[in-house]
């Protein structure tokens, strides 16, 4: 019995109940064509899916089938139909203004002089071109099994494609982060991109530095370093603790294999390093089961999650290194000058204003970090004009201004911007807003904001600290040099929030009798 395409009646399409199947448009001028092509490929499957049949009759409908269709696998088409070239400009339609090189084309003529292989194979990007006198059910049959394996290989290259994109910005995103609380937000965002999202995350290691210190005899227990969803809050909790039954038994072999262990609705990943033991990286709530293509991208990302780990505990040391140095000079200088707590006090003052001044909190860090030493200068005054609360007469005030000078002095040389900024803090936080200030006269808006958050903190904690004024008083003399000393908006900031800053100087008290500076 012949192969060759007969055409015959229309028939009703035969209807198929999977929900995944290749979509492939028939785009022809002829009704037969469209007739005895689905009934040549009626019984078509290719890798469990079958076919579902699109039909367009001319030019224009095939190009509104691509509109409204984003996942058209192959298009069988037609060159002559309204014009001896409405085929061919289908396809150039397809390729250059949808941008659409995933479909495959497959030209189809019953009229071959009109549109030689040869010229259209050059000049447009189809993929096959067939004469419909030679094209049988068995080769239709071959044709469409070959480009749909193009389709399907085509699809999974760009898939890994944009996997591999999102590894690369995923893995960016993770290096840049440099605070412990933004750690598992970072993790869960870009493997969450990755995956199509997840419920619950947590982030579990043998590390015994964390947001809450936790310690262990044995390296190889695991405790929760951080959470999202249901494990949040569960910082320092022994593994056994937060995960139990079927997923703590991944999670073990997952540690013990160094493997990643992948279920229906939820996936762990050891994340392993030079530096560390390795740690678990669980997430729960996946959305769908994950394919092999998913899986490797998994594992591509779980191998930088614990160097991206390394680096925040890293910076997390340097920090907190540099933020004890700093706050034990200012602690001795409290003891040496005799202001009791004020540095301490001063220091959450100027986080509380510049968090509502719109500071970030890399801004913050640097400004609160800074503070201790806006005095440093006082190191080279004799210290009875240093703690001196009386009139001064012209030489002493000129000796104590001096102080501005020379705190900037001893710090300007260094490049760190922590100790940069305190150079610039000792020279300018007794820089007044109307220009009447020292060393250099400064005013307004050219005094830096870390500066003008300090003098401010500095004044109102001085004022407090003074026994004999209440917290009305104090209020009272800051708002008389609102615009004169002190930045009006900070003013507003301060007073806004003064419930804040009075307990902050509560919590804090003094111990024992201390010496006031001069400040207004």
């Amino acid at each position: 019995m012949s192969d060759e395409i007969l055409f015959a009646e229309d028939t009703e399409e035969e209807e198929f109940g999977s929900s995944a199947r290749w979509k492939v448009l028939i785009v022809d001028d002829e009704p037969e064509v469209h007739a005895v092509t689905k009934l040549a490929l009626g019984d078509f499957v290719f890798q469990d899916r079958s076919l579902e049949f699109i039909s367009a009759h001319n030019g224009q409908e095939a190009m509104q089938m691509f509109r409204e269709h984003n996942d058209i696998a192959v298009v069988l088409l037609d060159v002559v139909m309204e014009t001896d070239d409405a085929g061919l400009k289908v396809a150039d339609f397809i390729r250059n203004d949808l941008h659409n090189h995933f479909t495959r084309i497959i030209l189809r003529t019953g009229q071959p002089g009109q549109a030689p292989e040869r010229d259209v194979i050059i000049n447009y990007d189809i993929n096959d071109y067939k004469s419909k006198t030679e094209l049988t059910a068995q080769k239709l049959f071959t044709v469409v099994i070959s480009a749909l394996r193009s389709y399907r290989d085509i699809n999974s290259i760009e898939e890994n494609r944009k996997g591999l994109e999102k590894i690369i910005s995923g893995s960016a995103d993770l290096f840049s982060i440099l605070s412990l609380e933004n750690f598992i937000e970072g993790i869960v965002q870009q493997l969450g991109s990755i995956l199509g999202g997840t419920e619950g995350a947590v982030y579990l290691t043998a590390a015994v530095a964390g947001p809450k210190p936790f310690e262990s005899n044995d390296s190889r227990e695991l405790y929760v370093f951080t959470g999202k969803g249901a494990y949040e809050n569960k910082e320092g909790e022994k593994l056994e603790q937060v995960i139990t039954g079927a997923e703590l038994a991944s999670c073990k072999k997952a540690y013990q294999n160094k493997c990643l262990v992948f279920e229906n609705e939820y996936l762990v990943a050891y994340c392993g390093s030079k530096s560390q033991t390795g740690s678990l990286l669980y997430m729960s709530g996946l959305p769908r089961a994950l394919n092999e293509s998913d899986k490797r991208l998994v594992e591509i990302f779980s191998q930088n999650v614990q160097v991206a780990f390394d680096n925040v505990m890293l910076t997390k040391e340097i920090e907190d290194t540099q933020k004890e140095v700093i706050e034990r000079i200012g602690l001795a200088m409290e003891h040496y000058f005799g202001v009791g707590k004020h540095i301490q006090r001063m220091v959450k003052i100027c986080d509380v204003i510049g968090r509502h001044a719109g500071l970030s909190q890399a801004e913050l860090n640097t400004l609160c970090l800074a503070v201790p030493l806006h005095d440093i200068g006082k190191v080279k005054l004799p210290n009875d004009i240093a703690i001196d609360i009386g009139e001064l007469d012209g030489e002493e005030w000129e000796t104590l201004s001096s102080y501005a000078e020379i705190g900037y002095n001893l710090l300007k040389d260094s490049n760190r911007p922590i100790i940069k900024t305190a150079a610039l803090i000792a020279r300018d936080h007794y820089e007044y807003w109307n220009g009447n200030g020292y060393p250099q006269g400064k005013s307004g808006s050219n005094i830096h904001i870390f500066c003008r958050i300090t003098s401010l903190a500095d004044a109102f904690d001085t004022l407090y600290s003074k026994k004999e004024r209440d917290i009305k008083q104090v209020v009272e003399i800051i708002k008389s040099q609102k615009g004169l000393q002190f930045d009006p908006n900070l003013v507003d900031i301060l007073l806004t929030n003064i419930e804040e800053i009075e307990q902050i100087i509560q919590n804090l008290p003094d111990d024992g009798n201390t010496a006031i500076e001069r400040t207004i």
